[in-house]
């Protein structure tokens, strides 16, 4: 048993806290990304595009984030791509978080007015000028609060990362418990610094929802 003092122990997850927010941001950025190239795909109603991209989004939203991670490290493996467990985990989440984004915006432009809709097609829009000028600047304004607040579930979701080996703020908290057979108090650092970087996100969200429906 190593004898670490509560600092050390706090130190080392702060340290292994930047993987965690590093692997967020990565698949938030990357998923929104490829969410949105889904969302134009979906709404400009290319061929193919609604069966292809409902497929996509059931199959990753009806499939629990530990299966997807397994199969990302693993597959890429058995395809004979010389990957890392980083890797494996941001390609994963990055999947992951394009298809509950694609669904969240999906919604947003769904909410849009269909009168919106028919003042643009009146001006004699094309397609990409309606969704460029008229629809998604609307729907972004409403999309802005659930987005921010999925970063929340984003952050969590990197937990299962350590399942894989990658050493983040929740595998970095395992290697530290088996050192110092401290596991509550080692999960108690892991807890609480979760929480410091969900709940201002949070409250951030919640912030944005009520500033953007005008509420006080």
């Amino acid at each position: 048993m190593v004898d670490f003092s509560l600092w050390d122990i706090f130190r080392n997850l702060l340290l292994a806290a930047r993987w965690t927010v590093g692997l967020s941001l990565i698949a938030f950025v990357g998923g929104g990304v490829v969410g949105m190239a889904l969302l134009v795909a979906r709404t400009a109603k290319l061929p193919g595009a609604q069966v292809l991209v409902g497929g996509y989004v059931q199959l990753f939203q009806g499939t629990p984030l530990l299966m997807q991670l397994f199969l990302a490290y693993f597959g890429m493996a058995l395809l004979g791509v010389d990957t890392s467990a980083w890797v494996a985990a941001a390609v994963a989440l990055t999947l992951y978080s394009s298809a509950f984004l694609a669904e969240i915006w999906q919604g947003c432009v769904r909410a849009v007015p269909k009168g919106q809709w028919e003042a643009g097609q009146s001006l004699a829009l094309g397609m990409g000028e309606l969704l460029r000028y008229v629809v998604l600047p609307q729907a972004g304004r409403m999309a802005i609060a659930p987005t921010v607040g999925f970063l929340v579930q984003v952050i969590k979701g990197t937990a299962l990362a350590s399942v894989i080996g990658f050493i983040e703020l929740t595998k970095a908290g395992t290697m530290i418990t088996n050192a110092t057979f401290k596991p509550f108090l080692v999960y108690s650092c892991v807890a609480l610094l979760y929480f410091a970087l969900c709940f201002p996100v949070s409250l951030y969200a919640r912030s944005l929802e009520k500033k953007l429906n005008g509420i006080r």
